[in-house]
């Protein structure tokens, strides 16, 4: 039974009995962010070792292994807001996290493998926007966060949304993509200013959470 002191929904304390994984994703999905702290010290030395040992020589000089585990926990307390995540009651988050950070490994690894990988490319030939190429053209330390946001990005949108932006970011111009994957060059410019827009959104959602 919880102490006279001991708030409602609050993570308990040294002493108490460990909650599980099933009852901190109930209560931050309640809106209790101590279980969304709690999640993050009980799985983040874990998967930061995963980051490291999964990315190859080439790739860990390119991408910190921190970078990749602060952008799994992003991607999940985005998802498990809204509910996407559920687990039984005597479940871990564990095998979720891996799944998480071997694809976002994977998709740093095509990334920076592949032969044309400027963001830029992204924008080419739509509608000029005023925030996307301020923020493009920032100092190289801020690259490994835009990579981070670009594969968020990707990984939200439909299979064969993703695979349109992912052939503009190797070089593909427009009639070489609608022709690639069977599509009208008006869809391909539809689906790739949908995800400019997008972008842009989720780059404004960052900054306004840094200011």
């Amino acid at each position: 039974m919880a102490s006279s002191g001991e708030q409602p929904g609050s993570v308990p304390v040294a002493g108490h009995e460990e909650p599980s994984d099933h009852w901190l994703l109930q209560q931050f999905q309640e809106g209790n962010q101590d279980a969304a702290t709690e999640i993050y010290l009980r799985y983040a030395r874990r998967l930061r070792g995963l980051a490291r040992k999964q990315c190859s020589p080439v790739l860990a000089r390119c991408v910190e292994a921190d970078d990749i585990v602060q952008s799994v926990f992003r991607s999940f307390f985005r998802r498990a807001k809204h509910g996407y995540y559920d687990i039984p009651e005597e479940g871990e988050l564990w095998r979720l996290f891996l799944v998480i950070t071997l694809n976002k490994v994977r998709a740093k690894g095509d990334f920076h493998h592949a032969a044309k990988r400027d963001i830029r490319l992204v924008t080419q030939g739509l509608p000029p926007d005023p925030l996307l190429p301020a923020k493009l053209g920032r100092s190289e330390g801020t690259g490994a966060f835009l990579q981070m946001v670009l594969d968020e990005a990707l990984e939200q949108l439909p299979e064969h949304h993703r695979r349109i932006v992912q052939l503009r970011i190797e070089g593909y111009d427009l009639e070489e993509i609608a022709e690639k994957v069977q599509r009208a060059k008006r869809t391909v410019e539809r689906v790739l200013q949908q995800f400019r827009v997008h972008l842009k959104s989720l780059l404004s959602e960052d900054e306004a959470t840094e200011t």
